[in-house]
């Protein structure tokens, strides 16, 4: 639902111009025609032969989508470029990889807009604080790819993996972001008032056991419960020395045939499938498609790959009959029917075939 405020360009280093189209505040001055200057850009931008350099080039396609422009010609994204060299970076954003590459500290977004509740949208923004931020995105995205590239040369099967799986992934992605996918809300209704009843039941099954009410999302209140009361042994601490309460913990505890722990799992885990996808996913409809617009990210995963976020759609559990309800409210269009696919552990099986291809070489 994004909308263009401005466009920044920049075709060498340390020049670069910001063309402001849609701000509005009091007071603000006049501007070129949004709809006049994208139709003047739009040939440039859906020109294959033209490459175009971004930094998380992906959003910006989905904006320019927005205002029917099929950007074409991704030449490089800088922040693909930085995680092919190093996956295991914790940050690929511009200012980071500013900071890191050109050794400068650039305008911060907060910088302009604000923080938190206090934080302004862009087109609220005065030009004459909006120009230089915008400006300098477009500047430090050109000089970094010109120093990105170069490290990258150096490495010939890293240019690979860049050039035959990240960059032509991109549109690939976005296509399906902005095609988002269908979703039964009169089903996940039912399933969250299902589900808010079973939370009930077991919020008074586990006051039984423990022989008094308390709060069973607080962790000070559970460990008085399970280790004072109950007296069950203590398998892990917490920084400050306190018993630990942890997922990891109470699975342990529950193993071992304790029935208070088992109950708070389950309550556990009903509570976030409630919060996160049977009363948060129809919220989180677009209004003018229907459907819900999940975001997935190349530059996340230290493995190499995707994560999806707002919401995440890849942590749904599948071995709960709760996780198979949810997914079974993911729907197709009349027609067509939805496939699930899984690497099925690919990684363990490609290093076990190398060990047999390994052993068979030492016996030989």
């Amino acid at each position: 639902r994004a909308r263009i405020v401005g466009v920044s360009f920049a075709i060498e280093p340390h020049r670069a111009a910001y063309v402001p189209l849609a701000h509005c505040y009091p007071g603000a001055p006049d501007q070129l025609d949004r709809d006049a200057v994208l139709a003047r850009l739009k040939p440039l931008l859906e020109d294959p032969h033209k490459g175009k350099i971004g930094q998380h080039a992906k959003f910006d396609i989905n904006v320019l989508a927005n205002h029917g422009i099929a950007l074409a010609g991704l030449a490089d994204d800088t922040m693909l470029e930085s995680y092919v060299l190093d996956a295991t970076a914790t940050r690929h954003d511009m200012d980071s990889l500013a900071a890191l590459y050109l050794d400068e500290k650039t305008i911060k977004y907060e910088d302009v807009a604000g923080r938190g509740a206090k934080q302004i949208g862009f087109e609220q923004v005065p030009i004459e604080n909006a120009g230089p931020y915008a400006a300098e995105d477009a500047d430090v995205t050109l000089r970094l790819q010109q120093v990105l590239a170069a490290k990258l040369a150096e490495v010939p099967a890293l240019v690979r993996v860049y050039r035959e799986i990240e960059i032509p992934l991109v549109p690939v992605l976005s296509r399906i972001e902005r095609r988002g996918v269908r979703i039964d809300h009169a089903g996940l209704r039912r399933m969250s008032a299902e589900f808010a009843q079973r939370l009930l039941e077991l919020e008074r099954e586990a006051h039984d056991l423990a022989g008094q009410p308390f709060n069973l999302g607080s962790p000070k209140q559970l460990q008085s419960i399970l280790f004072e009361r109950q007296q069950l042994p203590v398998k892990k601490k917490t920084p400050t020395g306190q018993p630990s309460t942890d997922e990891e913990v109470l699975a342990e505890l529950a193993e071992d045939g304790h029935a208070l722990p088992k109950v708070i799992l389950e309550h556990r885990s009903l509570s976030k499938l409630r919060g996160t996808y049977t009363d948060r996913l129809p919220e989180l409809v677009n209004p003018v498609t229907g459907r819900v617009h999940t975001s997935y990210h190349q530059a996340v995963a230290s493995t190499g790959r995707l994560s999806s976020s707002d919401p995440n759609l890849q942590n749904i559990p599948v071995r709960t009959d709760a996780g198979r309800r949810i997914r079974s409210a993911f729907i197709a269009e009349p027609g067509c029917c939805v496939v699930a696919a899984d690497y099925s552990q690919i990684e363990l099986r490609i290093m076990r075939s190398e060990e047999r291809r390994v052993g068979k070489e030492c016996l030989r």
